[in-house]
């Protein structure tokens, strides 16, 4: 996969990254139309594809309202071809925008979902669990802390020189965690002597052991420490963790962001945050909340039309408490629903197409775009994609597999078990997950029909793909 696709970000001089004014969102005072060019989609920033223009709306934790989701909704049937994405860092993308795309960002504008700042769209990258506050398992209810980076990294004129690319994870502890995408800075709660710490790495994921550990009530502080200091030692070209940690390594630049916190940064010996044993993302399962349950429904392929979100929509003001989630496996929770009504949710979510049950092939494959809306595509990945389920499910298979068009990636921000990589239509090369090779693992097979990927698939004892 690509070492970065973020552009090189011009620096400015330093000052402090503490927000001193409330947030005010955007589409209630004037705004600047000063962006910054990039190839990353934001929702004040349309990019070209094939098929059209690409809208991206950042979702704060994953989290909509059913009025936000109509919104959206009825933006994608307006203004573009009515196709909506659900990504796998939790936020929504409305693809094929046509000449109307100034309606269409003063239509979610409208609707509450944009930045507190033009230049703040492109730095709203946190990651939460999608069960943030709700959660059994969880050590902290994250959604405060949250409120307080999003606040800081959109109101402060310094922070937005960060890549677009740049990005935080903030881990409760939950059940419900996607521990496999790396970021540039990732916290984790545990628990300390009957207290609640934050620990956090580099360029990394929560299941990496940790660099050390700082109080729950630094972890503000913490995030803005450790953002100061990357913009205070790298260069234009150097726009993510990684690469400034080749030249500076991870203790070293940990005794400066220590130097700059009010409290201890204290090592957490061999603690390691434990992954989740099963996939929670999709089903029924119950909250923190007494005698409440979410419901978890999986995106065919990450996509979903107007009268599925619409319909999501209505389910979650009828059943539940009017909000929506969604995950980073391109899936969203209903939330704060009673544990009777759960059945009937489920019927309604799979009449509307969602995929309810992880016994369904297609739940548990990913695909990007394809060449029906990307140049660089080289193969219709989701429509091979729907061709492999149904070979796939006729055997019993319920694989993870990743379709990509090409070697960028753009579906997966971690390595599948099993990934196809197109090399041209209807063909592609075979690759198992493999932490001792770089990019998407071992090449097991070359130019495969999707028949013969499948039976190689097939094949393949499920232990091994899982490891």
């Amino acid at each position: 996969m690509p070492s970065d696709k973020a552009g090189i970000i011009p620096r400015l001089r330093p000052r402090s990254a503490f927000p001193t004014q409330p947030v005010t969102p955007l589409n209630e005072r004037p705004m600047s139309t000063a962006l910054r060019p990039s190839a990353c989609p934001g929702l004040l920033r349309i990019v070209p594809a094939l098929d059209g223009g690409i809208c991206r709306i950042k979702l704060a934790g994953g989290a909509i309202s059913a009025v936000q989701a109509r919104a959206v909704a009825a933006a994608a049937e307006r203004y573009a071809g009515g196709v909506i994405e659900a990504t796998n860092r939790a936020n929504l993308q409305i693809r094929g925008i046509g000449a109307e795309h100034q309606a269409l960002i003063a239509d979610l504008l409208a609707a509450g979902l944009g930045p507190a700042t033009a230049a703040g769209d492109d730095v709203r990258n946190l990651m939460l669990s999608p069960t943030a506050g709700i959660d059994r398992q969880m050590i902290v209810d994250t959604r405060p802390l949250a409120g307080q980076i999003l606040a800081t990294l959109q109101s402060h004129p310094r922070f937005h020189e960060l890549s677009p690319k740049f990005a935080v994870q903030l881990d409760g502890g939950e059940a419900l965690a996607m521990l496999e995408h790396p970021h540039d800075l990732w916290l984790s709660a545990f628990e300390g002597a009957g207290e609640p710490w934050l620990a956090f790495g580099l360029a990394g994921c929560p299941g990496d052991l940790p660099l050390a550990s700082v109080a729950l009530e630094d972890g503000l502080a913490l995030v803005v420490a450790v953002l100061e200091l990357f913009l205070d030692l790298a260069r234009p070209e150097q726009t993510r963790m990684r690469q400034l940690l080749a030249e500076h390594s991870a203790d070293a630049l940990l005794a400066q962001v220590s130097a700059r916190l009010p409290g201890p940064v204290i090592r957490v010996g061999d603690w390691q945050r434990v992954a989740p044993s099963e996939p929670l993302h999709i089903g029924t399962y119950p909250q923190r909340q007494t005698g409440q349950v979410y419901v978890g429904a999986v995106t065919p392929l990450g996509r979903l039309d107007p009268l599925m979100l619409r319909g999501a929509a209505q389910l979650a003001e009828q059943w539940g408490d009017g909000s929506l989630r969604f995950t980073p496996w391109q899936s969203l929770l209903l939330p704060n629903l009673r544990a009777e009504d759960a059945a009937e949710v489920t019927r309604r979510l799979q009449q509307l197409g969602f995929l309810c049950s992880s016994q369904q092939t297609l739940a548990h494959l990913i695909a990007c775009t394809g060449s029906s809306g990307c140049g660089k595509a080289l193969a219709d990945t989701k429509g091979d994609a729907v061709k492999l389920a149904a070979l796939l499910q006729r055997h019993g298979q319920r694989l993870d597999v990743h379709l990509s068009g090409c070697s960028r990636s753009c579906a997966a921000a971690h390595v599948a078990p099993a990934t196809l990589l197109a090399v041209a239509p209807g063909r592609y090369d075979l690759y198992f997950r493999d932490a001792a090779q770089p990019g998407f693992g071992t090449l097991h097979a070359r130019n495969l029909s999707l028949e013969a990927a499948g039976a190689l698939l097939d094949a393949r004892p499920r232990s091994t793909l899982d490891d």
